[in-house]
C-alpha cells in the first residue's frame, strides 16, 4: 500500500527538483531510499546535476507533470523548461515515498530553418575570438561567390548566451547569420563569456564585473577578428548588438571608430533598473490579478531599485540588496555611460529597429521617447518599427508574454531584408 496518492508524490517530485534548482543538494538526497543514498551521496547528485545542466542556460519554468506505475514504484516526471533546451527529471517513489530511482532526461530540440535561408548559399567555419585566458569559440558564416563581403559582428543580449542566442526552440542569431549570408553578407557570432567560462566566473571577479569585462571587451575582439578574414572587406565591417548587446553598441562604435556602422536592435534607453521593474509590473499582471506572493516580491524589487536612486549609496553595500543580486560595480558603470549620451558622441551610420510587440524594451519609452527624440534629425541615422514582432523579432498577435519564447520562431523575413539592404547601401 502507497503512502502518498499520485498528486501528492507530484507536489513531492517538484519540490525536489526545486531544491536541484536551488542547488540544495542535501535537502535533496534526505528524500532517497537507502538504496539511492548508496548510490547518490550529495556530491555525486550535484556532481551529475551540474553536468546535465552546464549547458542549459537561464531556467524559465516547471512545466505540468506526467505520472505512470510500475510493479511497486510510481514514476513522476518533471518537466524544466531552461533556456537552450527542456529536460524531464524522472524520480520514482517506492511505497513508503521515498526516491527509488533518478533519471535527467534533456530534450533538444530541432532548428528547422526559416524559409529565407539559402543553405547552398553559404559556408561556416570555427574561428578563436581573443586568446588566453577568455578566448570565445565563434562561427564566421561566409556567402559563397565573389569575395570581400561585407562583414557584421553579433553582439548578444543580457544573460550566458551562446553564439546562437538561444531560448527554448529559438535561435535568433542563427536566423540572423543564415538569414543575412543567404544574402551576401559575412556574419560572425560567438560564445558569450559568462556562457563558455560560467564556471570560471568566481564570487570575486563577479563582484568587480561591468559589462565591459561581460560584453565591450569580447565585442572588439570579434571585430579585429572579423576584419582579419580574407574574405571580408576589412573597411566593411557593422557590429549588430541585440537587448543589452544594442544598449551597449554605442560605447563598442565609441571604441572603434572604424566600424562602418551599427545596428541596434531592441535596445533600451532607460536605465536597467527601471526597465526591470517595468519588465516585471507586466509580466505579474499579465492574468489580471497579482498573486500575495508576486505582490510582495515586486515590492521587493521596488526598494532594491530605489537604493540605486540614493545618491548616499555606498560602494559597500552587499548585492543582495541590488536587484538581481548584482554588485554595486555593475550598476555604477550603467549609470555613469547611459547610452543616449553616448551615442551623440559618434558620427557613423547607425540603424535603429524595434518591435513594437516587445515588453522588454519599449515601443513608446525606448524607441520613440529614447532613440527617436535624440537622434531623429540626423541624416545618418534610419530608424524602423515593426508593429507585430515581439523581443526576438518574431511575428505574432495579441499581447506578447514570456510563454511566447518556447514557441518555435524565426526572425521575420522583413528584418532581415532591411539590415541587408542598409549595410549594402553603406
Amino acid at each position: 500500500m502507497y503512502k502518498s496518492s499520485f498528486e501528492e508524490l507530484k507536489k513531492m517530485a517538484a519540490m525536489f527538483v526545486s531544491q536541484l534548482l536551488k542547488a540544495d543538494f542535501k535537502s535533496a538526497t534526505e528524500q532517497f531510499d537507502d538504496q539511492m543514498g548508496n548510490l547518490f551521496n550529495e556530491s555525486k547528485l550535484q556532481k551529475q546535476w551540474e553536468e546535465v545542466t552546464k549547458e542549459s542556460g537561464t531556467f524559465l519554468q516547471l512545466t505540468p507533470t506526467s505520472s505512470s506505475e510500475m510493479e511497486n514504484y510510481k514514476i513522476i516526471i518533471i518537466k524544466c523548461q531552461f533556456q537552450r533546451f527542456d529536460m524531464d527529471v524522472q524520480v520514482v517513489f517506492n511505497e513508503q515515498g521515498l526516491i527509488s530511482g533518478l533519471n535527467f532526461m534533456p530534450v533538444y530540440m530541432i532548428y528547422n530553418p526559416p524559409e529565407y535561408v539559402d543553405k547552398s548559399a553559404f559556408k561556416e567555419m570555427d574561428v578563436t575570438v581573443g586568446e588566453g585566458k577568455w578566448a570565445l569559440p565563434g562561427t564566421i558564416t561566409l556567402p559563397k561567390g565573389n569575395c570581400p563581403f561585407h562583414g557584421v559582428v553579433l553582439v548578444h543580449g543580457s544573460g550566458p548566451n551562446d553564439r546562437d542566442e538561444t531560448i527554448g526552440p529559438n535561435k535568433t542569431f542563427r536566423d540572423l547569420a543564415w538569414g543575412l549570408a543567404s544574402l551576401g553578407i559575412a556574419v560572425l557570432r560567438y560564445d558569450k563569456r559568462t556562457f563558455k567560462y560560467s564556471k570560471q566566473l568566481t564570487p570575486e571577479l563577479i563582484s568587480e564585473m561591468t559589462v565591459k569585462e561581460e560584453v565591450i571587451d569580447d565585442a572588439l575582439l570579434a571585430i579585429k577578428q572579423m576584419r582579419q578574414n580574407d574574405s571580408v572587406d576589412s573597411e566593411k565591417v557593422f557590429l549588430l548588438g541585440h537587448s543589452l548587446g544594442a544598449t551597449l553598441a554605442p560605447r563598442i562604435g565609441l571604441r572603434d571608430p572604424n566600424l562602418s556602422g551599427l545596428i541596434i536592435m531592441a535596445g533600451i534607453t532607460r536605465s536597467l533598473e527601471d526597465t526591470i521593474l517595468d519588465q516585471f509590473t507586466y509580466i505579474y499582471g499579465l492574468s489580471g490579478t497579482m498573486t500575495d506572493q508576486q505582490k510582495v516580491e515586486l515590492e521587493t524589487l521596488k526598494n532594491k531599485v530605489n537604493k540605486l536612486k540614493d545618491p548616499e549609496l555606498s560602494d559597500n553595500i552587499p548585492p543582495k540588496d541590488l536587484p538581481f543580486g548584482v554588485p554595486i560595480a555593475y550598476w555604477r558603470d550603467l549609470q555613469e555611460n547611459k547610452p543616449l549620451d553616448v551615442v551623440k558622441k559618434i558620427s557613423m551610420p547607425i540603424l535603429i529597429l524595434q518591435g513594437e510587440r516587445d515588453y522588454q524594451v519599449l515601443a513608446t519609452k525606448d524607441f520613440e521617447e529614447g532613440w527617436k527624440k535624440a537622434l531623429g534629425g540626423i541624416k545618418t541615422v534610419k530608424f524602423k518599427l515593426f508593429p507585430k514582432l515581439n523581443h526576438l523579432f518574431m511575428s505574432g498577435e495579441n499581447k506578447s508574454t514570456p510563454q511566447d519564447y518556447n514557441i518555435e520562431g524565426h526572425v521575420d523575413e522583413d528584418v532581415i531584408n532591411t539590415i541587408a539592404e542598409w549595410v549594402g547601401k553603406n
